[in-house]
């Protein structure tokens, strides 16, 4: 009962201060009794009663943990400055040292860790302790899954102990230590399955609990909606079933919206594949799911195509709704596309699919290039594409994170094709380096979520795909066990930076992929800020912008920028990476020369036809602040500000002011792909048909659609640099930074940095000026390409 177990946790939780602030002598004190019990342990006074189980999880004979170094004296008074004094002084010496254990196997992690024992003093041989360390996981969260998955599997919570332990930068480590006792109730409506505890009855081998410790394990990176299904509406569907159907759900919705964006929208889909008519056949298809990658005797080719078709037959001869049955058959060409999934290992975060790309693109109407490989991630409160157009390609990693259920819906319909977008965007301006074109989005779900919270999910989101991605591209003996492979090949990922990553986010990206084994884990992610060359630190990507902003300038409005007075208005805000950077690389390279008349980003818009003050854009940048942050006395006499903020006429004036507002070039530096397209782009033009700038450097990715460039060219005469040139300085850096780091060590690196950083910021302005050179010097040539 979660709301028994609420209670009884209450009177036993520990939040007090950590004993790091008082002396060894004191931490001594406090911990005398469990220093003592570690000392005759590692002195072998306890060998008689060990055994030589190395079960992880469980110790119904092995009473005593075995010695262990973390059980020393010194490593224990360390230890205990991560403890709240409370933990120390109520612990049971053994159960401590077991808890150590635990702790060991997920600091520095993000996993949990679990095991399970009979009680020998208190209850009957029937009640069991369950302990549970868990990394960064909220108490309360913690505890209600642990509750679920025990109700479920029919036990009760009768006493459970809470304490929260520190994990340096690291974050906290929740220990959770559950008494648990059995019950008769049964609420599996599946005959086919039977309940744990029944076979508890039977067997006194404890082993028969392994279940639901994974089950336990899985709860943590659980999407809640599978939560639902599992806990509440179908008790009968596993935990891996329910994981299936509802990211096999997920991933129909960019696929079949674009036949009927109403019909299939996203909670369409889930309610008709949930529906009591059409569950058993969605957990058939999971089912068809697992036998195909599970590790001992997967299917065969022979055995899945003959259920596949017995499937197929069913849904076509029992459904009679047409929907249903285009999504059902979808689900089958789906399974049957995956190459690879990580779904059997145990310590996975999210559940991973390295896609044939071909289901993505099965009515190619546009006929469109089919990219090289596409992996999906279905996670907790996320979803994510990473979309590559070579086997060795490099691209980076944005998030996406609508603010209501309502954009998260509009944002879900187009996440693939933006990923797509953006991938193949990157390929075009990877033509300067060895890797192809790639791109992950991943799009969370930060609905009703307050700052904290948002920040919470987005930081593990990215744990959580990042590490998905070593599960389907490192090789161990885990994965060569626990891996069915039908791709057949190894694969190379490169990772970068883009909107919302954290320098926090790449650090521990590289190293978790130092820890999954992957090869070279500083050339796994670029943009590291001591071993590498951080984009926004060193405006790298800003840089080759602003290269080709010049000799546009020159070439189209006949502007020298180093003598002529020139404006400018820029999407992206004064905090952002690549708007930052070019605000103030525009000042150090023109001076009084520019005037930006207006910028806009997600906080409002500042504008101000006399260009807005310098100093204070200066003070914007530097300090990392929104545009909404201008000071209003910086404004000259027709300035005006407006903040977002639930304003209608504020959010009217941001959304509009890249059109309105009358610059000689327009910097697109920030903002969502396809702001402009074929349904508004004579937005962009005055009444009598003038544009509202003459000169577009796109430095945001997908900023303006294809069909409206053209429109723009053909109807305004507007001269549009793609993004594809524009931006591209930014991974030719990422490329230069990973081949540094396959040469020289982190240190030698740092020793060399400011020589490598000035060669780097060298070529790619080198690049961006022969590049842009090069296209107006063709275009005067053929002026009708």
């Amino acid at each position: 009962n979660m709301d028994a177990s609420a209670s009884v946790l209450s009177s036993s939780t520990s939040f007090s201060p950590l004993l790091s602030s008082t002396s060894s002598s004191s931490s001594e004190t406090i911990g005398s009794r469990i220093l003592d019990y570690a000392h005759h342990l590692q002195s072998g006074e306890f060998a008689e009663n060990v055994n030589d189980d190395n079960n992880d999880n469980h110790a119904d004979d092995n009473r005593n943990p075995l010695p262990n170094h973390i059980f020393e004296k010194e490593e224990l008074l360390a230890y205990f400055e991560k403890c709240p004094e409370t933990y120390i002084v109520r612990s049971d010496p053994r159960r401590f040292l077991k808890q150590r254990e635990l702790y060991e196997k997920v600091t520095g992690t993000e996993c949990m860790a679990v095991s399970v024992e009979k009680s020998w003093v208190e209850h009957s041989a029937g009640d069991f302790w369950v302990d549970i360390a868990v990394a960064n996981s909220l108490p309360q969260v913690a505890l209600e899954n642990a509750s679920m998955v025990l109700s479920r599997n029919n036990f009760d919570i009768v006493r459970a102990h809470l304490d929260i332990l520190s994990d340096d930068d690291n974050g906290d480590v929740c220990m959770l230590r559950l008494l648990v006792e059995r019950h008769d109730h049964h609420d599996n409506d599946d005959p086919s399955t039977s309940s744990t505890s029944d076979s508890i009855n039977q067997v006194e081998d404890i082993s028969v609990l392994d279940p639901i410790l994974l089950e336990l394990k899985r709860t943590k990176w659980m999407d809640p909606y599978a939560m639902e299904l599992v806990f509440h509406r179908y008790p009968w569907l596993s935990l891996r079933r329910g994981e299936v159907i509802t990211g096999l759900c997920s991933l129909l919705h960019p696929i079949m919206s674009k036949k009927d964006a109403f019909a299939f929208s996203l909670g369409n889909i889930f309610d008709m594949m949930t529906n009591k008519r059409y569950i058993q056949h969605a957990s058939s298809i999971a089912d068809l799911f697992l036998d195909r990658f599970r590790p001992s005797n997967p299917l065969s080719d022979e055995d899945f195509d003959e259920r596949k078709g017995d499937l197929m037959t069913k849904i076509m001869t029992d459904v009679e709704d047409t929907m249903a049955k285009d999504l059902l058959i979808k689900m089958i060409e789906i399974v049957t596309h995956t190459l690879r999934t990580n779904i059997y290992l145990e310590n996975r975060y999210a559940l991973g699919l390295r896609l044939d790309p071909n289901v993505m693109h099965s009515d190619n109407a546009d006929d469109k290039e089919v990219p090289y490989g596409v992996i999906y991630v279905h996670g907790r409160r996320f979803n994510s594409f990473h979309v590559r157009f070579k086997d060795i390609a490099r691209g980076g990693m944005r998030l996406v994170t609508p603010t209501s259920q309502e954009s998260h819906a509009l944002e879900s319909a187009r996440q693939y094709d933006e990923c797509y977008g953006l991938a193949y965007a990157q390929q075009l301006k990877n033509k300067d380096i060895p890797e192809g074109g790639s791109k992950a989005v991943n799009l969370i779900n930060c609905d009703e979520l307050s700052g904290d919270a948002k920040q919470f999910v987005m930081r593990k989101s990215v744990k959580a795909f990042t590490n998905t991605i070593f599960d389907l591209i490192v090789e161990t003996d885990e994965t060569r066990q626990r891996v069915v492979d039908r791709l057949g090949k190894s694969e190379v990922l490169y990772l970068g930076p883009d909107e919302q990553v954290t320098v926090e986010d790449i650090n521990w990206i590289v190293k978790r992929a130092k820890n999954r084994g992957y090869a070279i884990p500083n050339a796994f992610m670029s943009s590291k800020p001591a071993s590498g060359i951080n984009h926004k630190e060193f405006g790298v990507t800003s840089e080759g912008v602003n290269t080709y902003l010049d000799v546009a300038l020159r070439n189209v409005l006949d502007i020298d920028p180093t003598k002529d007075k020139f404006t400018v208005k820029i999407t992206g805000g004064p905090d952002g990476d690549v708007a930052g950077n070019e605000i103030k690389i525009l000042f150090r390279e023109y001076g009084d020369n520019v005037k930006i008349v207006g910028i806009a980003d997600g906080s409002g818009c500042a504008e101000d036809p006399d260009g807005l003050d310098h100093e204070e854009l200066v003070r914007l940048v530097d300090n990392t602040l929104s545009i909404s942050q201008f000071n209003w006395s910086k404004l000259g006499p027709k300035g005006e500000l407006h903040a977002v903020d639930d304003n209608e006429e504020g959010i009217k004036a941001r959304n509009s002011m890249h059109n309105r507002l009358v610059a000689d070039a327009f910097i697109p530096a920030g903002g969502r792909p396809n702001t402009i397209d074929m349904s508004n782009y004579k937005n962009f033009l005055l009444p009598d048909g003038s544009p509202s700038s003459r000169l577009i450097v796109e430095g945001a990715n997908l900023f303006i659609t294809g069909d409206a460039r053209q429109a723009l060219y053909d109807e305004a005469g507007v001269a549009i640099i793609k993004d594809s040139s524009a931006n591209k300085a930014g991974v030719i850096t990422s490329s230069y930074e990973i081949c540094s780091a396959m040469l020289l060590s982190e240190e030698d690196f740092a020793s060399n940095k400011p020589q490598i950083v000035s060669e780097v910021l060298e070529k790619l302005r080198g690049f961006a000026r022969a590049e842009a050179e090069l296209l107006f010097s063709e275009y005067e040539s053929h002026p009708d390409a």
